[in-house]
């Protein structure tokens, strides 16, 4: 066999597991807990504006309240399910290009769907982590791997450059959520015109709220390089601390919560309308 028909035969073999509806339902359960998710981090971030004892206001946080809950474990087990279904699902697009492309190069997209794939992961082994209660905090770990680089030769540098990174992710957020470049991923011929334009707006105000609170997270980590502070490389809940210690911080952080919400509802709806 040729590597070229050996090449097509896997292309062929990986369009057939991206097209079974089995994946299909998975990867929208997965929206689903993706959604629930960051409800439950914008709830945590609010409790943090009102000064209420709360966990960590990130997603591992999120998932330890959800799993505290009756039945939370078996709910955080299915997240993690869906969310590997997801991390799958975007390794395939990759791989053979999103359905609508396909027979087409579209390099951008498949290198985003290369950063989903990368993203689904990280939440799907944080979520088999608070399954079996393993392991500290998301935001404990995210400040130990922070030291440890800082200590490293050239870390400082390293953890700028991340810092500048995340950062950069969180303008791109923004940007993708004010262009609404998410609509040619929704199947918009199954919305009615008012559901069009509810799914427009809450993408929106998604992806400009997470967006936002990425940026400030990505400065966060950079000047916990700078000024070596690494209380600051605590990713999303050091963000939401953050916010709200500043001139009006409850109401900046209000704001982000809101934001994140609406990121959450975004991906309710997602698990209807995505393409898949």
């Amino acid at each position: 066999m040729t590597t070229n028909a050996a090449a097509d035969q896997a292309r062929v073999a990986a369009t057939r597991v991206a097209e079974h509806p089995v994946l299909e339902v998975l990867a929208r359960i997965g929206f689903i807990g993706y959604g629930v998710v960051h409800l439950l981090v914008a709830w945590l971030g609010l409790q943090i504006a009102f000064g209420r004892p709360a966990v960590e206001g990130d997603q591992g946080g999120a998932l330890r309240t959800l799993a505290g809950q009756p039945f939370g474990r078996q709910l955080v087990l299915a997240v993690a399910v869906g969310l590997g279904a997801m991390a799958l699902w975007q390794a395939l697009e990759a791989l053979i290009g999103h359905r609508a492309d396909r027979g087409r190069v579209r390099t951008a997209e498949r290198l985003l769907s290369v950063g989903r794939t990368a993203a689904y992961t990280y939440f799907a082994v944080l979520a088999a982590k608070v399954v079996q209660d393993a392991g500290a905090s998301s935001a404990d770990a995210q400040q130990a791997l922070t030291g440890r680089m800082l200590g490293a030769p050239g870390g400082r540098v390293a953890v700028v450059a991340l810092g500048v990174a995340l950062a950069g992710l969180g303008a791109g957020l923004v940007w993708y959520g004010v262009t609404k470049h998410f609509d040619k991923h929704l199947t918009r011929e199954r919305m009615s015109a008012s559901m069009r334009r509810v799914v427009g707006r809450v993408g929106m105000a998604g992806y400009t709220g997470k967006g936002v609170a990425y940026g400030i997270a990505g400065l966060l980590l950079a000047a916990a390089a700078v000024t070596y502070d690494v209380d600051k490389a605590r990713g999303l809940d050091a963000t939401l601390r953050e916010l709200a210690g500043q001139p009006y911080g409850t109401v900046l952080l209000c704001l982000v919560a809101l934001g994140l919400a609406m990121f959450g509802v975004f991906g309710l709806l997602q698990a209807r309308y995505r393409k898949i």
